[in-house]
């Protein structure tokens, strides 16, 4: 196993049970020996389920699936299986029959319709899924479902993940508690394009799935779509939330709610940044004044993507004009005399130039934290977007060159 990332938690978060939802895990042996690599999640009756998924125009057979049955009827129990080790994609045909045969021996273990059972897998792209490991596997997940299983479920998705990664909230509404656990997986291969990696949050909330489906794709935008840690989309980026009503309130168009489920996505997020292959720097990019929101996000994503900006912050170099290369290649509306640079509360740069009270050593000093915030204004208006990256280092390389070997 690799060394846990500096910039991972101290532990996995105390996570509340949610009711309605039990876990299970086991050892299928799909690429990796001595450690759990399938998780079965089996949901109660009724549970409201929606999805966000890759766009990625590679996507894997499990992602196709699984957006080809949310929306559906909420009619009986469901279920989520999920491997690490080997993503199922780029396996052509091979890819639906592996989907199809998990899925029917969970319906036919759990009597659960193969229409409400959503899997997922990660791992390497184009080899062929050795399902029946999984499938062998299925009576033994089904008889140690547990309600308390979450912390174990996050670790059997990893793949180049050093720490598993879980967020809860309680939020109140009416009077009553409402309940929000997660767990997410991801390391390498992030820059997403709807949600990212692999995440399934649950939540003992009731609401119906169209109302659950419209709040968890525009929360996705300012949580999931905003990191990057590599500039490169998954074939098989998942995101599920499971709402199993069992706390009877009712959230529906509840802001206290949407803020917790918010709150929960972007801790996610960010320690999915923190696990970055590699990474010794956690990233927080500010964009303000630009013409739009959207030529905003432009811009800080081509600073939180560029090799040449995270390789100064790797090297704790406060290369600044780097940030000006990123801004002025990005496609956002700039203006060169109008642009300020600030890295924490420190003026680097202002109106086209480097700022006259501003000194390299106290930038340097800056960037030696493990936590950095790079500010941007483009002075030309009020668009203004925030995402998070992470340096980029020797050990990314050392990760992704012999990922297969």
């Amino acid at each position: 196993m690799p060394p846990v990332s500096p910039l991972a938690p101290a532990s996995f978060p105390d996570l509340p049970v949610i009711a309605g939802v039990r876990f299970a895990t086991a050892e299928a042996g799909v690429r990796y020996k001595g450690r759990t690599d399938v998780m079965l999640v089996e949901l109660v009756e009724g549970t409201s389920i929606a999805g966000v998924y890759t766009r990625s125009g590679t996507r894997s057979a499990a992602v196709l699936d699984c957006q080809a049955k949310t929306g559906g009827p909420n009619d009986g129990r469901a279920a989520i299986l999920v491997n690490s080790g080997n993503s199922n994609a780029f396996t052509g045909r091979n890819g639906q029959a592996s989907v199809d045969a998990i899925c029917a021996a969970v319906a036919d273990r759990l009597s659960v319709e193969p229409t409400r059972i959503f899997t997922a897998s990660t791992g390497v792209i184009g080899e062929p899924l050795p399902h029946d490991r999984i499938v062998a596997r299925i009576d033994e997940l089904a008889t140690t479902l547990s309600e308390t299983g979450a912390e174990a479920a996050a670790r059997a998705i990893m793949t180049t993940d050093t720490f598993a990664k879980g967020a809860s909230a309680e939020v109140q509404v009416g009077g009553q508690s409402v309940r929000i656990a997660g767990f997410a997986k991801g390391s390498g291969m992030i820059a997403p394009d709807m949600a990212t990696m692999l995440v399934y949050i649950f939540t003992d909330a009731v609401i119906a799935q169209p109302a659950l489906q419209h709040l968890i794709s525009d929360l996705a935008q300012t949580t999931f779509n905003c990191i990057t840690v590599d500039s490169d989309t998954s074939t098989s980026d998942t995101l599920i939330c499971a709402a199993t009503g069992a706390s009877g309130v009712d959230v529906a168009g509840d802001d206290g709610f949407a803020t917790a489920l918010e709150a929960v996505m972007r801790d996610l997020a960010h320690q999915v940044v923190r696990d970055g292959e590699g990474a010794t720097k956690f990233v927080e990019v500010q964009v303000s004044g630009s013409r739009s929101d959207d030529d905003a996000r432009k811009a800080a994503m081509a600073i939180a993507n560029s090799p040449l900006v995270k390789t100064a912050i790797a090297g704790e170099d406060p290369n600044w004009g780097r940030v000006v290369m990123a801004v002025g290649k990005s496609g956002a509306e700039a203006d060169r005399d109008r642009l300020s640079i600030r890295f924490g509360d420190i003026v680097v740069a202002e109106e086209g130039w480097v700022a006259p009270g501003y000194r390299e050593e106290d930038g340097a000093a800056y960037m030696k934290q493990q936590d950095l915030v790079l500010r941007v204004d483009l002075g030309i208006g009020d668009g203004t977007a925030t995402v998070w990256t992470c340096d980029l280092t020797h050990g990314y390389i050392e990760i992704n060159a012999d990922y297969r070997s």
